[in-house]
């Protein structure tokens, strides 16, 4: 079954004004959060956190659902649902697995790496995403995903930004080499050693610098990017059509807040959105799905999408986390 997201990704590069937009799901968590990835426990329990089973029921529903085009997942996780399961076989979701992990996304409570300077580092390889196993022969290399994540921060220091941009020219040249796509997130500085005057305009930088050294056989499928706001995002999507912009969700917020920045990010020229805690920790996370995908194709406004979720909620007899006045306020932007 063709995947909507190659059906999506033509139609964008053929027409940088098209209406096609890719949502991810963005349930690679627990190779950053730890016990915190499931999401809050919806049981009742003196536990905090769901189970790790929880997460990978959330996934099977997400996919079975069929509205998000990408479910990204951590690589144990993949070969669960991906290999062993085979849920995407007949699905147009396609599966997606966090390629690297850089010291900067190891946000457990009991830790302050966020705080140092981003090292580059994998936890797994591409061959363990393909076939599960650290070497695949041609025919497994398709039994697991062919897509991962990438990610890189820049912190204005040229030798620890040539070490990480050193490692993501090998990850690239291994993926182009074994038959491996890859999308690349971009973060903001996450502990920048000398001072950034303007922070939107640095990441676009080093985004469009790095990018112009890479041929299309080795590109990104597309880039996976905070969203600083309607100025940042036209200059990256009029600088190069050939680009195709997404944005990462951050922390959940309102549902306001989620809603109006995908549907803010398409209206300044971007194409993705790839939200994780913002679906995870929603009441109700296919319903919350429904309405991303209502927004992402055009069809809602964001304060409309916001009141006609609370109304889903009720209907379900589930109790929201925010009043619909509290959950109607924008808090991140």
């Amino acid at each position: 079954m063709e995947k909507s997201l190659d059906i999506k990704i033509r139609n964008i590069l053929a027409d940088p004004g098209s209406n096609d937009f890719i949502i991810a799901d963005a349930k690679d968590g627990d190779m950053g959060f730890g016990v915190a990835a499931p999401g809050i426990s919806k049981e009742p329990s003196h536990l905090e956190y769901g189970t790790v089973s929880d997460h990978r029921d959330n996934m099977r529903m997400i996919v079975e659902q069929g509205l998000v085009d990408i479910m990204l997942m951590s690589v144990s996780a993949s070969e669960q649902l991906t290999i062993e399961e085979r849920i995407f076989d007949n699905s147009t979701v396609t599966p997606a697995i966090r390629a690297n992990d850089t010291s900067d996304i190891w946000c457990g409570l009991s830790a302050n790496y966020g705080d140092q300077p981003s090292l580059p580092f994998r936890s797994t390889t591409i061959e363990h995403a393909q076939c599960g196993k650290v070497t695949c022969t041609d025919e497994e290399r398709g039994r697991g995903a062919d897509l991962g994540l990438y990610s890189i921060t820049f912190n204005n220091d040229a030798q620890l930004d040539r070490e990480a941009l050193q490692a993501y020219k090998e990850f690239r040249i291994e993926a182009e080499i074994k038959g491996f796509r890859h999308f690349l997130e971009v973060f903001a500085p996450n502990a920048p050693v000398q001072p950034i005057a303007d922070v939107p305009r640095y990441v676009n930088d080093c985004i469009t610098r790095t990018l112009g050294g890479v041929t299309k056989a080795g590109r990104p499928v597309f880039l996976k990017i905070p969203y600083f706001g309607p100025e940042a995002m036209e200059q990256l999507a009029h600088y190069d059509s050939s680009i195709v912009v997404g944005i990462l969700g951050g922390s959940s917020g309102t549902t306001h807040d989620a809603f109006r920045m995908l549907w803010e990010s398409k209206k300044y020229g971007g194409h993705a959105a790839l939200f994780g805690r913002k679906i995870n920790n929603s009441e109700h996370q296919l319903t919350f799905v429904k309405f991303l995908r209502h927004l992402a194709d055009g069809e809602i406004e964001p304060e409309q999408a916001v009141r006609d979720y609370h109304g889903e909620l009720s209907k379900l007899g589930i109790q929201p986390d925010r009043s619909l006045e509290d959950d109607l306020q924008v808090t991140q932007f």
